[in-house]
């Protein structure tokens, strides 16, 4: 859970120094790996980095008013960041900027404490002080981590404790079932097969996109910094900037709020919710060149608005939180929304077609309500038809299609290991030719 924090003056100041200095020992950590590859052909990994802390802090002595534990754990932030350069999940690690370094965190019990009981309270922190905060939780237990943020201007302790298993088994279990079928206009169309209820989009982005559309080109008329020209920003640009980013925030703040609430709402009564898998990556895609980009951009902008993602994961991580189960129904398999939810009949719908009417058993409804159904059963196991298993689905699907392995970065570094392993049995091969004809010569 996450607490607003209040700091005063001097105590911000010192969270502001303490930021700057896990950012510094960041960049270090980054340039020392790199350094020693380029330079030395030597990889540097996470034990030698943690171990040279104390030498590192010998020299650098304003560390040594930091918690070490702090510091490993900024140390395993980038080895993570490696780690994932390396499996291809990331970009390469670069050094941050202190506009980009968001905070620290203390991956124990030491260097800070709580002194709350889930809502609002006071966080220690070790040669910073006592800060007062805000907020509540849902659960509370005993504080494992806590990692300090910096976001907006506004600063953030994130706190991760061990919920006691005594409060979750006070909980009373849901019996509940719904499917949900998410889009633009009807944010959330839910059935449990007898009842169904509707959620329009609240669209906060696009109310307020005027309002930053009129900001962000007052922002434009101002200084703005340019590091090649050494250019600093004007006082009016870091005005104009945080007004923009003052709306957006709102906008975003807005958003999460209303997931929360809606979240909450159907996992409340509901220990099992059915919906659509989906690939918002794929889905909010930019269009190909000539081919409708305005709409699809309006399309996507629509998508990003109302949450998917969030949505999901939000709705997920609260059903399981409370004992129940979250299936994700296989969308290109089962087609919720071409299969009839009463017969299993599939007939192909246009996107402008809003209405369900079933030419075998002719039952008439609203589309997206008709989908919700349809993973609904599909999760029971009641779907008639085609779609009441995944194998018998998969089988006669015909839109399902098999991964494509290659210029995968599994396929790749079997290639590259490939080669490694020619180019050292070649050297070895060539090694003991030359000590072979060395040999023949001398005798």
């Amino acid at each position: 859970m996450t607490f607003r924090l209040y700091p005063n003056k001097q105590i911000e100041q010192s969270l502001r120094y303490h930021r700057k200095l896990h950012k510094d020992l960041y960049n270090a950590a980054v340039n020392n790996r790199f350094h020693q590859y380029q330079n030395f052909n030597y990889s540097v990994d996470y034990i030698e980095q943690q171990n040279s802390l104390p030498a590192f802090k010998d020299v650098w002595i304003e560390y040594k008013e930091i918690n070490s534990q702090a510091l490993q754990a900024t140390l395993k932030r980038v080895d993570f960041a490696f780690e994932r350069w390396f499996k291809g999940l990331g970009k390469r690690p670069r050094f941050k900027s202190i506009r980009h370094y968001s905070g620290w965190t203390y991956p124990a019990k030491t260097g800070y404490s709580v002194e709350s009981d889930g809502e609002n309270g006071y966080l220690n922190l070790s040669k910073i002080g006592r800060i007062q905060m805000r907020g509540q939780a849902k659960y509370w237990g005993k504080p494992t981590t806590c990692t300090i943020l910096y976001r907006n201007g506004k600063w953030y302790a994130s706190i991760t404790v061990n919920v006691l298993d005594q409060i979750l088994q006070l909980e009373i279990l849901p019996i509940g079932a719904v499917g949900i079928d998410l889009g633009c206009k009807s944010a959330l169309s839910i059935t449990d097969g007898e009842n169904h209820q509707q959620i329009d989009a609240p669209k906060f982005l696009r109310n307020a996109e005027h309002l930053i559309k009129k900001a962000s080109k007052d922002k434009r008329r101002k200084r703005a910094p340019n590091r090649k020209k050494k250019i600093k920003a004007s006082r009016r640009f870091k005005k104009a900037q945080s007004k923009v980013s003052k709306l957006t925030r709102k906008v975003a703040n807005q958003r999460q709020n209303w997931v929360h609430q809606v979240a909450t709402q159907i996992t409340s009564s509901n220990s099992m919710v059915a919906t659509e898998k989906l690939e918002v990556k794929n889905m909010t895609a930019k269009a190909k060149k000539g081919k409708r980009k305005k709409q699809k951009a309006g399309l996507n902008k629509s998508i990003l608005d109302v949450g998917f993602g969030l949505l999901r994961s939000t709705i997920k991580y609260k059903v399981e939180q409370n004992g129940g189960v979250f299936i994700e129904v296989p969308t290109r398999q089962v087609k919720p929304s071409q299969t009839c939810p009463k017969c299993g009949n599939q007939h192909k719908k246009t996107l402008d077609i809003r209405v369900h009417e079933c030419g075998v058993c002719n039952y008439l409804q609203d589309r997206d309500i008709a989908a919700a159904e349809v993973m609904l059963y599909w999760a029971k196991g009641n779907l008639p038809g085609l779609g009441t298993s995944l194998v018998d689905v998969e089988s006669s699907s015909s839109t399902s299609r098999t991964r494509k392995t290659a210029g995968s970065m599994k396929q790749l570094g079997a290639k590259k290991r490939q080669k490694s392993v020619e180019v050292s049995a070649k050297n070895e091969l060539r090694d003991v030719e030359t000590h072979s004809s060395g040999g023949a010569n001398c005798g």
